[in-house]
């Protein structure tokens, strides 16, 4: 497990103005607490604390406190980082809290998994690489933390799977997580079903339209006829049209040539 040190200083005001004042300096407020010690606040270096964690599995890398206060509160403080909290946007460090630990006693933490080699289900046969559990608590001396566990997949046919139970830990480990969670599994390939179904319920759609139309183009038919028939054979029972103004009628004309 990597061990950097970090010199920092005691924080002696709280508030939001101080904190974005540490910032705005290059500093970063912080709490370090644990082993039944009062929480102490302090002030982090931003750009040494970022070189700390770089190339760092997480967060399991021990660092070694040191300040010069005259109460010598920090002194030979030893600690893991539990928590940092960053600016959503800009990803800035707005606040870390420590943890305090001994390097001579056991604690929980967890570890990355990750894939190694290619599994042979999917070289060969296509298959899709499910990668279902991404962490492993684990239980040892901070000293013996693995920076990640490695897991060989290159076995792995379409549906075999690898569980937390088929792991083996490093010397002096000891696996915490249900051993029957399953951490890697080859899947046969996804079958593209949803688009065809969306396609048939895309041409089905106008269908119902059409149907609709033509039925209201059917009921409009009786009423038509009931007015006095169809375009087509309404000529019997029509009226005749009247004569428009200042034009004789046919009998009239008649009458006067008689």
């Amino acid at each position: 497990m990597k061990q950097v040190s970090l010199s920092v200083k005691i924080r002696e005001g709280k508030g939001k103005s101080l904190n974005k004042k540490l910032r705005q300096n290059g500093w970063i407020p912080a709490v370090i607490y644990g082993r039944s010690k009062e929480p102490l606040s302090l002030e982090v270096p931003v750009k040494e604390f970022t070189k700390a964690l770089r190339g760092a599995a997480g967060s399991n890398v021990i660092i070694n406190l040191s300040a010069a206060d005259q109460f010598n509160q920090i002194a030979n403080r030893t600690a893991l980082v539990k928590e940092v909290q960053q600016h959503p946007l800009s990803g800035n460090v707005l606040h870390v809290d420590f943890h305090e630990i001994s390097l001579t006693e056991e604690i929980k933490v967890n570890v990355p998994i990750v894939s190694k080699g290619e599994a042979i289900g999917v070289k060969m046969d296509g298959g899709v690489l499910d990668h279902s559990l991404w962490e492993l608590q684990i239980s040892c001396l901070p000293t013996e933390i693995p920076d990640r566990i490695e897991v060989d997949v290159s076995g792995l046919k379409i549906g075999s799977s690898v569980h937390v139970g088929d792991l083996k830990a490093p010397g002096g480990v000891k696996i915490l997580t249900d051993p029957n969670v399953s951490v890697f599994s080859v899947k046969h390939p996804t079958q593209e079903i949803v688009p065809e179904a969306a396609a048939e319920a895309a041409t089905a759609e106008p269908e119902v339209i059409r149907e609709k139309k033509v039925e209201e183009t059917t009921t409009e038919a009786p009423a038509a006829s009931a007015k006095g028939g169809s375009a087509s054979g309404g000529k019997e029972g029509a009226k005749p049209a009247a004569p428009a103004p200042g034009v004789p009628s046919k009998d009239k004309k008649e009458g006067k040539t008689g």
